[in-house]
């Protein structure tokens, strides 16, 4: 089985983060959001990985990943000029794909179970096609599709399961919806979805939609099987639901202090201070991650906070924030539910008269107290 990662989305629902970055970059618990996907699919047992990325943000991620050996795995680099859907994507990775089976990942979404268990469950389907015992009535599964309970199913693509379990329809935002089982952005395919997608035509929004692929499946008499997730599920395209899945990774955390911490400081509970980092004089509070480089002084740095290598923190307070690589924070006496780029300065001036002085950019969002 071969696996095929989709980063090739502008992540406009994170700007201005994703005006210089790559959306699929940007960290959770220290680790770029991308790199979880790729050890989901190691772990699983994956190595052969197609990467979609995008003309303006593809150098930069493949800078990031490399040839995959840091993963124990192989990287095939797929460029998809214009956004045009997911269903495009499967069509323009053909010639890699092959005739293998595969699992699709949004490289923006985050899964707590892991693929280990959905790819198996797969496997065993596919393998019963050789089994001696096969009945006339089995039917082997085309794709097996990842669903999670949500308590709005009117915002997403939903499923109708049939008596056995197996899908008879997807519905996409409907008014009625059939079940509160939505779509998580993971899907299992085997070769018969190249047919699919050649099929389909672009949705209103001039996108191949794999959605209508997999009801292309079903309609044509494939089997389509399901899998209900277990635990939770992000996607991590806006700033909220990106700073609760930094909180969710950072809960699993092992206290690790390599870094430098003086006597006056206090390092209390599931803390990791990466090496070449240094606490002066302050207060860390888990679950918390402080990357190499970073210097703390003077400061309390509360739960649920990423600080990024290479960082400045002076007397300032911080929790429930990700900080990007070599951000400052000087004499803030609050700073929370926070991201904050790359290079970033957020200091309080002394200039009289006194007031707030800002640049920002475009897609900004700023609060004062």
């Amino acid at each position: 089985m071969k696996g095929l990662i989709l980063s090739g989305g502008a992540g406009t629902r994170l700007r201005p983060i994703t005006h210089t970055s790559a959306k699929q970059l940007v960290p959770i618990a220290n680790k770029p959001i991308l790199f979880y996907g790729i050890e989901d699919m190691a772990a699983a047992g994956i190595t052969e990985i197609g990467i979609i990325i995008a003309p303006a943000t593809g150098d930069e991620i493949r800078e990031y990943v490399g040839d995959g050996s840091q993963f124990g795995v192989e990287i095939t680099w797929i460029v998809q000029d214009e956004p045009l859907g997911l269903a495009h994507c499967v069509l323009i990775a053909r010639d890699f794909l092959g005739d293998d089976d595969f699992v699709m990942y949004l490289g923006d979404n985050m899964l707590e179970q892991g693929l280990t268990e959905f790819v198996e469950q797969f496997e065993t389907a596919r393998a019963a096609a050789d089994a001696p015992q096969l009945t006339e009535t089995a039917v082997v599964p085309a794709a097996q599709i990842l669903l999670a309970k949500v308590d709005n199913p009117t915002a997403f693509g939903v499923a109708e399961i049939g008596p056995d379990g197996e899908v008879v329809q997807l519905v996409e935002k409907p008014e009625v919806p059939p079940s509160d089982l939505a779509l998580v952005g993971v899907y299992l395919f085997d070769p018969t979805i190249h047919e699919a997608v050649a099929a389909i035509e672009p949705s209103p929004r001039g996108e191949l939609e794999i959605t209508d692929a997999i009801q292309w499946l079903v309609t044509s008499g494939h089997r389509v099987n399901h899998e209900v997730l277990v635990g939770w599920w992000i996607d991590t395209g806006k700033k909220d639901p990106l700073l609760e899945c930094n909180r969710l990774v950072l809960d699993t955390l092992r206290r690790s202090v390599e870094g430098e911490v003086d006597d006056a400081s206090s390092i209390d509970g599931r803390v990791v201070i990466e090496p070449g980092a240094k606490i002066v004089n302050s207060t860390v509070r888990g679950p918390a991650i402080i990357g190499a480089g970073t210097i703390v002084e003077d400061s309390y740095v509360g739960p649920y906070s990423s600080i990024a290598i290479d960082c400045r923190i002076t007397h300032s307070e911080i929790d429930n924030s990700v900080l990007l690589r070599r951000s400052s924070i000087t004499d803030i006496p609050r700073l929370t539910d926070s991201l904050v780029g790359r290079d970033t300065e957020i200091s309080k001036g002394d200039a009289r008269p006194r007031a707030t002085r800002v640049m920002l950019g475009d897609h900004c969002h700023l609060e004062i107290e």
